[in-house]
């Protein structure tokens, strides 16, 4: 387990306002659809989940290869002995971790959720765990309702690696200018197309043929780095209302390459405006990243977060 400092520096909140209300065609993100609601006898459920991405393959499913889908979709069924589809707030791509991230799913509604979430925990925990659970409203999804996601990036400058907390970091030897850092996340906010820093989605050449390219048109929030205790670990957050594949791990790519001198703060609207995956340079490791915080609708306003680096 990490000292106390360290443990502070990964549990600590890190509140961040939710976005006012913008619509599709602003923020680069499909407009809003209908929600199908449940089947007769079933009901919609919405849990927060937590895991340590280092022991599944990534959120998404996939056939013989342990997944967090994967495995709540087996181990929900098991338990309520009827077919379960996990919706997630977000896809992590493996080695991701989260400690807030928010699912749907449909299930009967004779069910005990607390007895449900202690037999999800008793199978699944520690590399999974269901924080919190209850009923939702019929037209909630976890992903198409969410109005905005908060990532952490966690990046140790020190000379040497800690064991303690080298399965949620990135050693970085090299001393880094941390203020070029912060300086280099304000062209960020905004709203931007994100091709610079995005992985392409794999698509066929009939789908090539017959639909649109996907939109990387993505709307930062706030993005900034924080140094909260002098351990030598760096925190980066930020807040979007959507991600496309590997976009905050090749932003902290970036902003690590800028703090080591290899690039300077003014390159940041280039890149973008370049739209090519080339120029932006390095993908952070997959370890250092957690989904943090999801955010939606029906929640109040967590405040403002606080951009100082101490």
């Amino acid at each position: 387990m990490p000292d106390q400092s360290q443990q502070q520096l990964f549990d600590q909140a890190a509140p961040t306002a939710p976005p006012d209300r913008v619509v599709g065609s602003e923020l680069g993100v499909r407009p809003a659809r209908v929600i199908a609601p449940p089947a007769p006898g079933l009901r919609r459920v919405r849990a927060v989940i937590a895991y340590d991405g280092g022991a599944f393959h990534g959120f998404a499913p996939n056939d013989g290869i342990a997944t967090v889908t994967g495995t709540l979709n087996a181990t929900l069924a098991r338990i309520v002995q009827t077919e379960i589809a996990v919706v997630g707030a977000g896809r992590t791509d493996a080695g991701v971790h989260a400690r807030a991230q928010v699912i749907s799913f449909d299930a009967p509604s004779v069910i005990d959720l607390a007895r449900l979430q202690r037999s999800v925990n008793s199978m699944c925990a520690p590399s999974l765990v269901v924080r919190d659970i209850a009923w939702a409203a019929d037209d909630f999804n976890a992903r198409f309702s969410a109005r905005w996601r908060h990532y952490r990036y966690a990046v140790l400058n020190a000379p040497w690696p800690d064991p303690l907390i080298a399965n949620r970091s990135w050693h970085v030897r090299a001393p880094l200018d941390v203020l070029s850092m912060q300086l280099a996340c304000d062209p960020f906010v905004g709203t931007h197309d994100f091709t610079s820093f995005c992985r392409q989605p794999k698509v066929s050449a009939a789908q090539r043929s017959t639909r649109p390219p996907r939109s990387m048109v993505r709307r930062i929030i706030d993005a900034h780095w924080d140094r909260p205790n002098d351990d030598g670990v760096l925190m980066f957050h930020i807040t979007a209302n959507a991600f496309c594949h590997q976009m905050v791990r090749a932003i902290v790519g970036f902003l690590v390459e800028v703090g080591q001198g290899e690039r300077h703060a003014g390159e940041v609207l280039a890149v973008l405006r370049a739209k090519d995956r080339s120029w932006a340079g390095i993908v952070a490791p997959a370890q250092g990243l957690t989904l943090w915080h999801v955010g939606y609708d029906d929640e109040h306003d967590l405040g403002s977060s606080t951009r100082h680096l101490r």
